[in-house]
């Protein structure tokens, strides 16, 4: 079955039609800025523009930066505060007239990575730690997602860990990769000690780096980078909508 898929980050927006039986793109990705402010109106706007691009008919995912709870906003980290408390996956159906799904943008890519990608294999707990704006994550136990997870607010040396080793820390401070490096570690090792998981999976931006990160890692638990680096919120969103609208 094939899902349209479309990943909301920081900057970007992009989307394509997944074959969810492979994860393979049936078109190329295409890409809109993601508009600044982030607010309903103009995301929803966006959104359709790309369901436009593609002449889409079908069924909708969607990946959003905010936790999720029965297709309504619940978090605006990094969005605009009036999406809290509305109906966004209600919102994008009238605009686009397509039936629509929507998941955590980190969920997503953790849903891509444990079935094609890099947890494929561990059958036991993974988190996604995606560090980029902000540091999000998923948690998986025997491929099943436990959703909506914040852990990009435990803290470390006394601020939230994604205030203290994000991607965008990194080059705002202007941290070389040792230090940021450094700090990086610490997170994960205080997800170490809190979750014990089997496998760690580092996706985001950061991921196509993660030689120059891995070097300053120091766990007990096996840390990989995400194999489908970008793609990954596209085919997680794919798969959660077919998942629950099929």
């Amino acid at each position: 079955m094939v899902v349209l898929g479309i990943d909301i980050g920081g900057t970007g927006m992009k989307a394509a039609p997944v074959d969810t039986r492979t994860g393979s793109f049936m078109e190329d990705r295409f890409r809109i800025p993601t508009p600044s402010p982030a607010t309903p109106d103009a995301m929803i706007a966006t959104v359709k523009a790309i369901v436009e691009h593609f002449d889409w008919k079908g069924i909708i995912g969607i990946g959003f930066p905010a936790a999720i709870k029965k297709e309504i906003v619940m978090t605006a980290s990094n969005i605009d505060e009036k999406w809290i408390g509305l109906n966004a996956g209600k919102a994008f159906e009238m605009a686009t007239g397509c039936p629509t799904h929507l998941i955590n943008d980190v969920d997503a890519a953790g849903l891509a990575e444990v079935k094609f990608g890099a947890g494929k294999k561990e059958k036991g707990s993974v988190i996604m730690v995606a560090a980029g704006t902000g540091i999000g994550t998923s948690i998986f136990y025997k491929k099943r997602l436990f959703p909506n997870t914040e852990l990009g607010y435990i803290m470390v040396n006394n601020t939230f860990g994604e205030h203290y080793a994000s991607a965008s820390v990194k080059e705002k401070q202007e941290l070389d990769w040792e230090v940021w490096g450094k700090r990086f570690n610490e997170y994960l090792k205080r997800l170490e000690f809190l979750l014990w998981p089997d496998l760690i999976v580092v996706g985001g931006g950061i991921s196509k780096k993660h030689k120059e990160l891995f070097r300053y890692l120091d766990l007990d638990t096996k840390v990989v980078p995400a194999k489908l680096r970008n793609n990954a919120g596209i085919i997680g969103a794919a798969l959660a909508a077919k998942k629950e609208l099929t």
